[in-house]
């Protein structure tokens, strides 16, 4: 899944990067409001967690232009030291998600990501399942038929992105859109290398199928 973080506090945005990315997460960055707004024209992304007090803008107009524009599937998480009662209000009802105070543990923010970005999967836990195939999004545990699986970031991301649309077919592109950051090349076949080694790994034929020219399935059990 791919993620915004709209801050302007570089040491936070570099820890929060880390533990991201960490956690298996593609993550973008944009340090005031008006690069937040063209990023956010540009890229999809799944989630954003914003600051209100930014460079150029403030976060409760950027988080109202989103909404106006109809980005109803992009999650959103206020990240703030302002934690007055009308400010949780007025970030709620101004089209975030969820709105979390600073100073804050970073297993609680994870663990509100996850919380929201299930609401898209229709899952009610951390679990992930399809049919032998397991994924803890808690503590990035992958399995198979009980074997436990080492998997790169990447991998991790094409197999999650995947089992949150079992049976459907996912293009190149929307792989690319949610899985890489900014930075990846959209002419290169990092997909597909991806792909490749991910298959290796589950020594399954057939489990991540290849539909020709529209992308890649995640069977389901029959």
């Amino acid at each position: 899944m791919r993620l915004l973080v709209v801050e302007d506090e570089e040491d936070l945005v570099d820890a929060l990067r880390v533990g991201l990315v960490r956690a298996g997460y593609a993550v973008d960055v944009a340090y005031d409001a008006p690069s937040a707004h063209e990023k956010l024209q540009v890229n999809t992304y799944d989630l954003v967690l914003l600051d209100l007090n930014l460079p150029g803008g403030d976060g409760f107009e950027l988080c109202r232009t989103v909404r106006a524009a109809g980005k109803g599937g992009v999650r959103i998480i206020m990240v703030t030291a302002r934690d007055r009662l009308d400010d949780r209000v007025r970030g709620l009802d101004e089209g975030a998600d969820d709105y979390l105070v600073k100073p804050f543990a970073f297993p609680e923010l994870l663990a509100r990501v996850r919380a929201l970005l299930r609401r898209d999967s229709g899952g009610g836990t951390s679990v992930l399942q399809v049919g032998g195939l397991r994924i803890d999004t808690a503590r990035l545990e992958v399995t198979l038929d009980g074997r436990s699986l080492a998997l790169t970031p990447k991998e991790y991301g094409v197999l999650h992105y995947l089992m949150t649309r079992p049976g459907h077919v996912v293009s190149t592109e929307e792989l690319l859109e949610h899985v890489w950051d900014e930075h990846a090349d959209p002419f290169t076949n990092t997909v597909r290398v991806t792909v490749g080694n991910l298959r290796r790994k589950l020594q399954e034929d057939g489990l991540i199928e290849t539909v020709i020219s529209r992308g890649y399935r995640l069977r389901e059990p029959t």
